[in-house]
């Protein structure tokens, strides 16, 4: 086990927060703690480039400081302090070891790891919220970036007859594979793959990764969606619109909806 490198930004708003675990999460960063005021990050000690970290606050009044942390069980950690979530009544995401949730649609258990996709975050939490708004009876689902696996078991939850679920990431597959089992699924397809080569059309394409993915996949994706069919894209800032609608549009998707949570958007495009 090796080093972590610990960086803590402060003073730092709530919007200001936002934007930033998206950046660090693009220069690597694996977990992430926002208080008031603040927010700390953590990355491999053989993964961090200081000067990249130092510029993404170049020019304000946000202090930085660094401190080297010695090997410790993430996941452990992560584990205690992960809470369950609950979206509308509509979906619950909880760990194992907490007790069962009330008044809730539909229940889905994790075995929580440090892999996108809990449910704490905004992207997801407006994933689930489209995803509420569709029939996904007998229909044929991909879950694109599937993270912890945690869209695709509830697309299987709400009657998809199948569910394909791809990622680039090993150790995202081994999570979602725990999470698959543990909610008892039997029709979820997972593999791992960086990029959409499939023979088979969608009803509904899931797709919560960033904008640089979405728009070098949108041909893909459009290829790969039913006549009809419905796309739902999010790991997307409100600032990335103009071009997630330009890209979508030029492969004949046309926008139906928009949320946001927060600086962080979620589009829902139809074929």
């Amino acid at each position: 086990m090796q080093n972590y490198i610990h960086i803590k930004f402060q003073p730092v708003s709530k919007e200001q927060q936002e934007i930033l675990v998206a950046q660090l999460n693009e220069l690597g960063f694996e977990g992430f703690e926002e208080g008031f005021n603040y927010i700390s990050a953590y990355i491999p000690e053989d993964q961090y480039h200081e000067t990249d970290t130092y510029n993404l606050t170049a020019g304000t009044d946000t202090v930085i400081t660094k401190e080297v942390i010695a090997p410790r069980n993430w996941n452990a950690e992560w584990e205690q302090n992960f809470q369950p979530v609950i979206i509308d009544g509509f979906c619950g995401i909880r760990a194992h070891f907490h007790e069962p949730l009330k008044n809730v649609q539909h229940e889905i258990i994790i075995t929580p790891k440090m892999s996108f996709g809990t449910g704490h975050h905004a992207t997801t939490h407006l994933m689930i919220q489209n995803m509420q708004q569709l029939s996904f009876a007998g229909k044929k689902v991909l879950d694109f970036g599937t993270g912890t696996g945690v869209l695709a078991i509830l697309a299987e939850k709400l009657g998809a007859a199948s569910v394909t679920a791809i990622d680039n990431d090993e150790w995202s597959i081994n999570n979602a594979q725990e999470n698959i089992a543990l909610n008892h699924c039997s029709n979820i397809a997972l593999s791992q793959a960086d990029y959409l080569q499939m023979s088979t059309e969608f009803d509904i394409i899931l797709a919560n990764i960033n904008k640089h993915v979405l728009i070098a996949n949108m041909a893909g994706i459009k290829q790969h969606l039913t006549l009809g069919g419905v796309v739902i894209m999010s790991g997307l800032l409100g600032g990335d619109r103009p071009d997630i609608e330009k890209s979508a549009t030029n492969n004949g998707l046309s926008v139906v909806d928009c949320k946001m949570r927060g600086d962080w958007m979620c589009l829902l495009f139809k074929k």
